[in-house]
């Protein structure tokens, strides 16, 4: 009998170790794999109460009774909690060696503590060693492969590395950049939203293409150094600084930081040509040139844009008269590369939409604009725009701006109330805010997405055009 309870328990202290251990590399992985984040900047720091410490209190409080209270209460609650989310947890190889190194930990602990103080240590000390160890490895295999990612740039002859960083637009403007390039040069851009030195790193060991003769990456920031890290490790001919607001303004306390932050780019040894929007700085450089204020005659409808630089008249399907200024800039980099006025006035006829940017579907007789990708209000509100010129009915889904201020969220509000007639907000970060504010003919509060796709069945129909404005993944 003894032994029975003495495996049973053995059991449940390796599940326990597993779940909180999962738990935890969920969270580290949400952001970014720092701990000082997952603690400080979490959105919904309720759950590291509810998943970790009540399971783990619960394990040195309740004796005997644990192992009831953790198959009736823990498991089920755990199982639900992460069925719901939106954003699971990817197992990448990082991942893996952390689990791997936990479980093992979990089932030689015997050999680690001694059995009079493996109650004390039996959870927290596999959770502690693991996170180390992890973070320890992490750390040395970074820098092997950082070392290989270099020295492949490095073999690549002739390459030219163009690097974009700003508060919004980034990823418009490297898709831009890289079509209208492409045209003419053999070019590779970074995937997706990748903006990480760890992202831009394994992309260049894992996927740059040996005859590449430009590479456009993007470079985002959370904190001090995260641009400079990345400048000193591509060492870009051709930087990109866009527009600069208060997004993560959380991260930064101040547009002050985010700008120099931004403008660490202008350090890259092999600097040649900085193209910088004229809002962040109008400090004259030899190697700068400014843009913003080269467009004129900008129509955009839903059908796209019509706008002139200069003499030369651009017309392209990309929605969104801010996407003119990204497009700007691309323009100016494409001439800066050679390319002639006819070259790249069909090269941006043919520019295809960035995905979740304003991307124009129709489906079902609805015509759907996905914003999803898109968190700041200047965005938001020329997707509302666009929307006030459909004839039909007009719903929004959204959560609301996110690491922005109640101020920027009730100017948003303001023109959803002018514009549509259903709301459907989701999650709980803005909602109260929105359920105070909102006055339009039917909202709809969603605590998370989980239902999302049964309310719109119900509430629309064709005819309508729904916005999906910054869909922000539920842990937010």
């Amino acid at each position: 009998m003894q032994n029975y309870e003495t495996l049973s328990a053995f059991v449940v202290n390796v599940v326990l170790v597993t779940v909180l251990g999962w738990y935890l590399i969920t969270n580290l992985q949400w952001y970014d794999y720092k701990l000082s984040r997952v603690i400080s900047k979490h959105h919904k720091p309720l759950w590291h109460l509810m998943y970790f410490f009540v399971p783990l209190i619960a394990y040195y409080t309740t004796g005997k009774f644990f192992i009831i209270f953790f198959i009736f209460a823990i498991l089920p609650a755990t199982f639900i909690w992460y069925k719901r989310l939106d954003k699971k947890l990817v197992l990448t190889w990082r991942v893996k060696r952390f689990l791997i190194l936990l479980i093992s930990l979990t089932l030689f602990q015997d050999v680690l503590c001694t059995l009079k103080h493996c109650k004390i240590y039996g959870v927290l000390m596999p959770l502690t060693i693991a996170y180390i160890g992890s973070f320890l490895i992490e750390k040395f295999l970074f820098a092997t492969f950082k070392k290989e990612a270099k020295n492949r740039l490095k073999s690549i002859k002739d390459l030219h590395i163009i690097t974009i960083t700003g508060s919004y637009g980034k990823t418009s403007i490297k898709n831009f950049v890289a079509q209208i390039l492409s045209k003419k040069y053999k070019v590779y851009a970074t995937p997706r939203s990748v903006n990480t030195l760890g992202g831009i790193v394994a992309n260049v060991n894992n996927s740059l293409p040996e005859d590449t003769e430009i590479y456009v990456s993007e470079a985002g920031a959370r904190e001090v150094g995260d641009i400079y890290d990345i400048t000193t490790f591509l060492e870009p001919q051709t930087v990109v600084v866009g527009k600069i607001g208060e997004a993560h303004i959380e991260y930064f306390k101040s547009l002050k930081n985010i700008i120099a932050t931004k403008l660490e780019i202008m350090k890259s040894p092999r600097l040649k040509k900085a193209f910088i929007h004229n809002s962040v700085t109008d400090e004259p450089h030899e190697k700068v040139t400014f843009f913003g204020d080269d467009i004129s005659n900008i129509k955009a409808t839903l059908d796209g844009i019509d706008f002139d630089m200069g003499d030369l008249h651009l017309h392209t399907s990309i929605l969104g008269s801010f996407q003119a200024m990204n497009i700007e800039v691309a323009v100016k980099i494409a001439k800066d590369f050679g390319m002639s006025d006819e070259e790249i006035q069909k090269a941006v006829a043919e520019l295809e939409p960035v995905e979740h940017r304003l991307q124009k579907i129709t489906a079902g007789g609805k015509i759907i604009l996905d914003d999803g990708y898109n968190g700041n209000i200047d965005g938001m509100l020329e997707g509302i725009r666009l929307c006030s010129l459909h004839k039909g009915r007009k719903v929004i889904v959204t959560p609301g701006l996110v690491e922005s201020s109640d101020e920027l969220n009730l100017k948003l509000i303001d023109a959803i109330n002018k514009v549509f007639d259903i709301a459907i907000i989701t999650g709980a970060l803005n909602a109260e805010l929105f359920d105070k504010n909102l006055k339009v003919h039917n909202k709809i509060m969603l605590r998370d997405k989980s239902s999302l796709v049964d309310v719109l069945a119900k509430q629309t129909k064709a005819g309508d055009i729904i916005l999906f404005a910054n869909d922000a993944p539920n842990f937010i």
